[in-house]
């Protein structure tokens, strides 16, 4: 349900990149959760913009806790 331009902006940034990994050629109900894993699995630092104690960011923060990273959280620097 992209429009055409973050579509050529998506393509943009996909040419820039060194690497892309893709972990489905669809979507399906678990694939954010499977990347969001994928990605602290992946990760030596989670750098995040968490506001909330609960839902997909929140969890995924944790699980990066748990695998030991280091967690920065950029919303820290502002005043909520």
């Amino acid at each position: 349900y992209f429009t055409r331009e973050q579509m050529q902006e998506y393509d943009r940034i996909i040419a820039l990149a060194d690497e892309v990994i893709c972990l489905s050629e669809r979507y399906y109900k678990g694939c954010m959760h499977a990347r969001n894993r994928f990605m602290v699995d992946n990760s030596n630092y989670c750098i995040c913009y968490m506001t909330e104690t609960t839902g997909g960011t929140a969890y995924t923060v944790g699980y990066a806790k748990q695998q030991g990273l280091h967690v920065i959280n950029i919303a820290d620097q502002f005043n909520y």
